[in-house]
């Protein structure tokens, strides 16, 4: 069980939402991969963005702050086929340099690069950061203020809003339980449909609870991860190892208590202007 925290501890609740995530822990000959679920390098690398930090600043206290991450709608894997050339028809450069300090070119000659991404698609994830309650209400007004632009993952990827839902004063693994679920309105009405085919129930039938996956950083755990950021800095990029748990979590989905068709697109809390909210996210 996560500890209850003290007076001074909380819970930042992020919405991790929008048209592509990425969130890679390794990178080898040309492929970008992602997991499938958020990485603590990729969440812990958002926040310091918001603050404005750059690469080379300490991260001791955000890379302390623990981690649980809830699966609320885990999407597609996109697979993104790139080719890279020069434009004036040369060979190109290999990552080699000389004596001299420039890049080598490629023997024999190479004119095209291939290289793969991965990304996530539709994908939505309730995070959970935990730590002391005033680190975590400057990062909750970074992340309504951001000093850099955010990401999911990679830069490419901005997030939809609502993206910060605010501090809760509980232990991360009771937020987990308690915010209602954050799918977006298609998802949730193609699985109250299901749910009410599978019980032959009436049209006005809504679920309570959705099952949700969760991971939770638990220093008892049996899975290790390899994502806990110790520097960011492009010269000497380093990452630990975690331990964390696997589970599932009953989450309440907040469909209407009564009959009646559906009044609201999305549990979000309407807070900001959402630039993909035409686009159903």
């Amino acid at each position: 069980m996560t500890p209850t925290p003290s007076g001074d501890e909380a819970v930042l609740l992020l919405r991790l939402a929008g048209p592509l995530q990425a969130w890679g822990d390794r990178s080898a000959f040309n492929r970008r991969e992602t997991r499938p679920i958020p990485t603590k390098s990729g969440v812990i690398g958002l926040l310091a963005a918001a603050a404005g930090r750059a690469r080379e600043d300490p991260l001791d206290d955000l890379s302390h702050l623990t981690l649980g991450v809830r699966v609320d709608q885990p999407g597609t894997l996109l697979r993104d086929y790139h080719t890279v050339s020069d434009y004036r028809g040369r060979p190109l450069l290999q990552a080699g340099v000389s004596a001299k300090g420039t890049q080598k070119p490629t023997s024999p000659a190479k004119h095209t690069h291939v290289t793969t991404r991965y990304y996530l698609q539709d994908a939505v994830f309730l995070a959970a950061v935990a730590g002391p309650r005033e680190l975590l209400l400057g990062l909750q007004h970074a992340l309504r203020n951001p000093a850099f632009p955010l990401a999911l993952g990679r830069r490419s990827c901005p997030p939809t809003q609502p993206l910060c839902l605010g501090l809760r004063e509980t232990d991360t693994e009771l937020a987990l339980r308690d915010t209602p679920w954050q799918a977006s309105r298609r998802v949730q009405d193609r699985y109250a449909g299901r749910w009410r085919r599978e019980r032959k129930a009436e049209r006005s039938a809504y679920p309570t609870t959705v099952p949700c996956p969760v991971t939770l950083e638990d220093p008892r755990g049996d899975d290790v991860l390899n994502d806990v950021p110790v520097s960011y800095d492009p010269l000497r990029r380093t990452f630990a190892d975690r331990r964390v748990r696997h589970d599932w979590f009953s989450v309440p989905t907040a469909f209407p208590a009564t009959t009646g068709p559906r009044t609201t697109d999305s549990p979000e809390d309407g807070t900001g202007h959402d630039p993909f909210a035409l686009l159903g996210w």
